[in-house]
């Protein structure tokens, strides 16, 4: 008995498995640090991994990738508090809206001329994991939440400069609005 308490307790204490993306897919978060985002300083500290999972605690910067993406294809688990708020930014625009509220999330939030807002409902409880499939392909996103399509071929519009397209690169960003987040098996895929 004492050596299967002894096992379990060493089994506790093992490192998490890294993170294994699907086929064709990298892990843009290996489950033990930053590596494949930027620090500039800015979000240092305020970003921090345990168990598998990135944290971020309401302070500091977003979080940026180290590289420039193009067409991609993206999963990306997340899960927010109460009246948490935040996004994906794809080629550096804001954004795949993630917030607790009955509109739902997905949908591009800051478009003005095309739809902004998801086809259905999809989220689960705050407080729970959810998981995006983002295709950016284009100017144009497609978006599935837990498996129900909530954003379908919609041109995410340039917020920086409406009178231009999006860029055809740029990075992909972890935004916030001063709430607590996290994230977890972050994969991606050029196309």
């Amino acid at each position: 008995m004492l050596q299967v308490l002894l096992t379990l307790a060493a089994l506790s204490l093992a490192p998490a498995e890294a993170p294994q993306p699907p086929p064709g897919f990298i892990a843009l978060f290996n489950g033990k640090d930053i590596e494949n985002w930027s620090d500039e300083g800015k979000a240092k500290g305020h970003w921090t991994v345990k168990d598998g999972v990135l944290h971020y605690d309401g302070k500091g910067e977003s979080l940026v990738t180290a590289k420039d993406y193009g067409d991609f294809e993206l999963y990306v688990d997340w899960k927010i508090g109460p009246k948490g708020d935040s996004g994906i930014y794809v080629r550096g625009c804001p954004q795949v809206q993630i917030w607790d509220d009955p509109i739902g999330s997905g949908g591009l939030y800051n478009n003005q001329k095309g739809p902004s807002k998801p086809l259905v409902v999809a989220d689960k409880p705050v407080g729970e994991w959810n998981t995006f499939h983002i295709i950016m392909k284009g100017d144009k996103v497609t978006v599935h939440l837990n498996g129900k399509l909530v954003t379908d071929d919609v041109v995410l519009e340039n917020y920086f400069d409406r009178s231009k397209p999006v860029p055809a690169k740029g990075k992909i960003e972890l935004q916030h609005h001063g709430n607590p987040l996290e994230f977890r098996n972050i994969y991606l895929k050029t196309l």
